[in-house]
Order: structure tokens, then sequence, then C-alpha cells
């Protein structure tokens, strides 16, 4: 191009006209217009997204009777009144033993789904926009279930929850930590034809003395599958487990981890590797990982700089579901704010396996819900 050429060509920002410019940024939201006594509200309808949820966790008194009388099983309880008394926890062992006899009730693909079916249901009310759903094929297959009846009936819920309510799933299937790591393989050998339907695996189950190393080779394999890592660790087992989960199974996301706070360089090692963790209050509380919610450590985690997302984990036993988790969890911690609550529920879609263009959706319309209460606040 000729000297004369270039001086009479447009600037390149013309040619283009303004249709292809770049829209200005939205201005930032500001939080401190946002007042403690609109939080409760902002927290029930603010887009979350919920990444640690045990379906089998969700199951409620009232469907567990249900089912036990349409599959003909006689329970150790009297009635649902009985049942709910039975939930008084001392420890993640005596739940256990009442979450794996509530699941004894789950026989026929109908069950599975009627059971996330409802949990959907909730999580709608909720404005949860994606789930990553946790499920334990082994709590099942061990009493002579197929594997693909508990997966076609999930699927089955997941579908109608997008088609009804507009929710994006997927499945986390988990291996039982206190069952060897041969029934683990063998468990994800199972699932080999389902691979499709499968977004991770997770690690659950009795922590204490079952530290994450015990199932390399299973996560390693469903790595080599492409599968997403997650993995329990630091609610009851030490900050060494969370170490091993990272180092070891290679995990994207570290479930609970709550615990990292009793070693300073790990935490600052999960704050470089932005490694999110996903927190679930009410749980910590009815498990006596803390006396009471006012002694949850969650500010701690925020101000530490790492990447935290808030879950409701076994709802029908720990008392709430995640806007319940939200609303406790901010009367009971005077110290957290609406900056707060933006941070956690924008790390539950960032910290999610959802795809970009999902991600900036639901992000935009979070931003839209802080900012509309900004401005109502400030009317």
């Amino acid at each position: 191009m000729s000297a004369s050429m270039s001086d009479s060509s447009p600037p390149l920002s013309t040619v283009a006209g303004a249709a292809s410019a770049t829209p200005p940024a939205p201005p930032p939201i500001d939080f401190d217009a946002i007042p403690r006594a609109r939080l409760p509200e902002l927290l029930r309808r603010m887009p979350k997204a919920e990444l640690h949820i045990h379906i089998e966790g969700s199951l409620e008194p009232e469907l567990m009777f249900a089912l036990a009388e349409r599959n003909h099983i006689v329970l150790p309880y009297a009635d649902v009144e009985a049942l709910r008394a039975a939930y008084a926890f001392t420890d993640l062992q005596s739940f256990l033993d009442l979450y794996y006899a509530g699941a004894s009730v789950l026989l026929r693909e109908p069950d599975y789904f009627d059971m996330a079916s409802a949990y959907f249901e909730r999580a709608a009310q909720d404005q949860v926009r994606h789930v990553e759903m946790f499920f334990d094929p082994q709590t099942h297959t061990g009493r002579g279930v197929d594997m693909g009846t508990v997966i076609d009936g999930l699927m089955r819920a997941c579908d109608r929850a997008r088609e009804q309510h507009g929710i994006s799933s997927g499945l986390i299937l988990c291996f039982l930590r206190h069952l060897s790591e041969d029934e683990a393989l063998a468990t994800l050998q199972q699932a080999l034809p389902f691979r499709h339907h499968l977004l991770g695996v997770g690690l659950d189950s009795s922590e204490r003395g079952h530290p994450p190393e015990k199932f390399a080779r299973v996560f390693e394999q469903a790595g080599a599958l492409g599968l997403h890592r997650v993995a329990h660790a630091g609610e009851e087992g030490p900050p060494e487990y969370i170490r091993s989960a990272l180092d070891v199974l290679k995990a994207e996301r570290i479930d609970h981890g709550v615990r990292c706070l009793e070693d300073p360089s790990l935490v600052a090692h999960l704050a470089a590797l932005g490694v999110p963790l996903t927190v679930c209050p009410l749980s910590n509380v009815r498990l006596r990982v803390y006396g009471d919610m006012a002694q949850h450590r969650l500010p701690e985690l925020l101000r530490a700089g790492l990447k935290v997302t808030l879950n409701s984990d076994d709802p029908a036993y720990f008392g709430g579901y995640l806007n319940q988790n939200f609303i406790e969890t901010f009367a009971a911690l005077p110290e957290l704010g609406a900056r707060d609550a933006y941070a956690m529920a924008r790390c539950s879609f960032d910290a999610s396996f959802i795809d970009a263009d999902a991600r900036a959706a639901h992000v935009a319309e979070l931003d839209r819900c802080f900012r509309h209460c900004a401005a109502e606040t400030k009317a």
C-alpha cells in the first residue's frame, strides 16, 4: 500500500461501523448500597448453582414412606415423626447409618425419578439454575439394583427439570470410600455404558481412616475417560486429605474442605490454585463440625481469598435446601454482606463444569439481580 492510499484510508474504527463497536462496560455493582435488611430477599431471589448435593440425601421422610409402601418395604420407624426424631446426629457416621437405611426404599427406575424430581422442584423455588448432582451407585448395586435403573431414573428427572424449570444438570458418580478401591474400579466399569450421562466422579462416605490416595487408580482411570474429578476432603478428615485429593486424585474441586484453615500453607496453596470449596454450612453444624452456625469459619475462608460456594449436601436430613443454607448462614454471621453473597453465587457458576456461554449468561443474570437490588435501595 502506498503512503497516499494509507493517508486517505478511513480509521479502522469507522470502517466496521457503529454496530461492531464494543459496548460500554456496565457500571460496577454498588454492593455497599445494599443493606443487611435486604439480604434475605436478595439471597432468595439471586440465581445460583448447586455443586454439592447428594441426591439420596434429598429423600424426604414423606416420600421415603411412600416409596416403602409402593415397594413393600417395612421401615424401622413407626411414622414420619419417629423418623425425623432419629435425625439427632453426633457425627458423620451416625448420619450415614440412617442415610443408607433410607436408601433401601429405592428399587425401581420410577423411585429414582420421583426422588430427583422432588429435589428439582425445591431447587427451582430456590432460583437454582444449574445442578451437579452426586449419586452413590454402590449404595444401590450392592442391594441388587442395576446401574442402568439408577441412572435412567435420575436422567429422566434431569431432562424433566430442564424442560419444566430451565435447570441444567449433570451427574457425578461418587465412590464410597469405606469400601475398597477394587469395588470402586468395578463400579466404574459398570458405569461405562452410561459414560455419556456422566459429568464426573467424586469420593464420599466415611472420611476418617480412608485417605484419598486409597483411590488413586480409579481416579486416574476416570481422568483418562475425560471425566471431571472432585472429592470430599477436610470435613472430618485432616487437612492432609485435602492435599492428597489435590496432588494424588487431581481433584478440580474440594467438597467441604473447611479444615484447610488448620494449615495456613494449604490455604495459600488453595488460593493460588483457585481450587473451589463446596461448603455446606447446615451440614457442618448438624454433623458437629461446628457447635453452631455462629462458630462457622466461612468468613475466614472468604477473607483468605478462597473460592467458596454454598450448598445443601443432604438437605432432607440437615434441615434445609440451598436458600435455607444462605439465609441461616448470613443471619448467624453478621460480618457477611452483599459482596460475599455475590462472590459465592458467582463462584457457584465459575466453579461448575458448564460451558463458557452458559456461564456468561448466568453471571449476567446474577449481575442484573444485584444491580436491580442496589438501584431499588437507592430509589
